[in-house]
C-alpha cells in the first residue's frame, strides 16, 4: 500500500508538470517597496540585500519592475546619496522603476490632495534617474492595493495619473509575502538558522499553492490563465530565496515577461469597481463584478507557525 501511494504522488506530479508544459503561460514579476523593506536599517544589510535580488533577478533574467518609496532616500530630510545608489543599481541591471507614493501612505487615511502630493512627491529623484538612462516614469502602484473608497475618487485619481502618464500597476497573484519578511527577518535577528530555512522552505510552497489558486480563479472567471502580475517586496527573504521562486515558476510553465507585455492581455481591459476597505487582487475584483459565488474558496494561508514568527495574528 505504501509504494502504491508513493507511486500515485509521482505520477500526478508528473501529469502536473506535463501540463504546465502544454499550458502557455505569462507572469510579469513587480516588487514594492524599494529601495528595500525590512527589520533592519543599517546601510550594510540594505546594500547586500539590493546585491542578492539583483544577482537573482538578472541570473534568471526577468524583466521585474520595481516601485519605489522615495522616503526612504532621505534621513531627515536630507538627500542620502548612498541610498540613492541602491536605485541605481536596478537601473543598472536594465530593469524598470515606478511609483509606489513617497510614503507608503494608504488612499483610506488621507485626502485625495493629499494623495496626489504623495505620488508628485514620490517621483522627483527616480525621474531623475530614469531620466539619466533616457527612460520615463510610467507606472504606478497603490500602497496596501487600496485603490479608493468611491468610484468618484477612483475616477478623480486615474485621471489625475493618466494626465501626469501614469497606469496604474495591477496585481493579480496576491499574497502575504510580507508575513514571511518579517518572519524571517526575526528569525535572523533571534539567530534561528533552522526556523529561518523552515519558513523559507515554507515560503517556496506556499507562494506555488498561491500561484495553482489564481491559475484556477483566472480559469473560473475568463476561461483561460490571463497573463499574470506578481507582487513581492524588496526585502530578505526574497534576496535569499528569489531564485528558487523562480525555478518554480519555469517548472510551472512560465515565462517571464515585462508589466507592458503581461497588461496587453484583454483582461486588464476591465474595469476596477472595487471600493471597499481592503486591497485585493485584480482578479477577485473582476470575480465580485461577475458574483461573488465567482472567488474560489479554497485560497491557501500562510501556516501557523509562519505567523507565530512574525508576531502577526492574521492575514
Amino acid at each position: 500500500m505504501k509504494f502504491a501511494i508513493i507511486f500515485t504522488l509521482v505520477f500526478i506530479g508528473f501529469a502536473a508538470s506535463v501540463q504546465a508544459q502544454k499550458t502557455q503561460r505569462f507572469v510579469a514579476v513587480t516588487i514594492d517597496d524599494l529601495p528595500v523593506v525590512s527589520t533592519r536599517q543599517d546601510l550594510k544589510t540594505r546594500r547586500e540585500i539590493t546585491k542578492k535580488l539583483l544577482a537573482h533577478i538578472t541570473k534568471a533574467k526577468v524583466p521585474v519592475i520595481g516601485f519605489v518609496n522615495e522616503n526612504k532616500l532621505y534621513r531627515e530630510e536630507k538627500r542620502v546619496e548612498a541610498e540613492v545608489d541602491l536605485l541605481r543599481q536596478w537601473l543598472n541591471a536594465g530593469l524598470e522603476l515606478g511609483n509606489h507614493t513617497f510614503s507608503h501612505v494608504n488612499i483610506a487615511n488621507v485626502s485625495l490632495e493629499k494623495y496626489k502630493d504623495e505620488i508628485l512627491k514620490g517621483e522627483i529623484i527616480t525621474k531623475e534617474l530614469l531620466q539619466a538612462k533616457n527612460l520615463k516614469m510610467r507606472y504606478f502602484r497603490h500602497p496596501y492595493l487600496w485603490t479608493g473608497l468611491s468610484l468618484e475618487t477612483k475616477s478623480d485619481l486615474n485621471k489625475f495619473l493618466s494626465e501626469h502618464g501614469y497606469e496604474i500597476a495591477p496585481v493579480t497573484i496576491d499574497n502575504s509575502d510580507w508575513i514571511f519578511a518579517r518572519a524571517y527577518d526575526n528569525a535572523f535577528d533571534k539567530g534561528d538558522k533552522k526556523l529561518m530555512k523552515q519558513i523559507g522552505v515554507a515560503y517556496v510552497s506556499y507562494m506555488e499553492a498561491k500561484t495553482d489558486y489564481w491559475e484556477r480563479q483566472s480559469v473560473k472567471i475568463f476561461g483561460r490563465e490571463i497573463r499574470q502580475t506578481l507582487l513581492l517586496h524588496a526585502n530578505f527573504i526574497n534576496s535569499d530565496y528569489f531564485d528558487r521562486l523562480a525555478r518554480m515558476y519555469k517548472k510551472r510553465g512560465y515565462q517571464f515577461v515585462s508589466l507592458e507585455e503581461a497588461l496587453k492581455d484583454e483582461a486588464y481591459k476591465l474595469p476596477d469597481n472595487f471600493v471597499r476597505r481592503n486591497g485585493i487582487s485584480w482578479l477577485h475584483r473582476w470575480a465580485i463584478d461577475k458574483g461573488r459565488e465567482n472567488i474560489l474558496a479554497d485560497e491557501p494561508k500562510t501556516p501557523d507557525f509562519v505567523l507565530k514568527a512574525a508576531g502577526v495574528d492574521s492575514e
